[in-house]
């Protein structure tokens, strides 16, 4: 499926609300000025509210586990918007796909 593709500057969120970040590993490849990310970039999760039976259970990481199938950066796969993903706990339990809200308009890729 076709899609835009995330860049650094993406709004990606939790399932809860949560702010999630890219830290690009590459700086070669950009999408209106912005590096495009890619499987090879930790997305990190700050301020998940989350909480299980009175135990905090915030998200801290995404994993991308479908992503583009075509298009690579740097020899990994890129991130279109249509790209799936799981936000993990700091115990890697699942706690539901991120949302992406906001990504650049030019460049699209499946």
């Amino acid at each position: 499926m076709p899609g835009n593709l995330l860049h650094v500057n993406a709004t990606v969120t939790c399932p809860h609300g949560a702010q999630a970040t890219a830290r690009p590993a590459q700086a070669r490849v950009l999408v209106a000025g912005q590096a495009v990310t890619s499987t090879a970039d930790p997305y990190t999760v700050t301020g998940c509210p989350f909480t299980v039976a009175g135990k905090p259970q915030p998200c801290v990481t995404v994993r991308w586990v479908v992503p583009s199938a075509r298009i690579r950066v740097n020899g990994s796969p890129a991130l279109p918007r249509s790209a799936v993903g799981l936000c993990q706990s700091a115990e890697q339990v699942p706690q539901g796909p991120p949302i992406v809200t906001v990504v650049q308009q030019r460049a699209e890729g499946t």
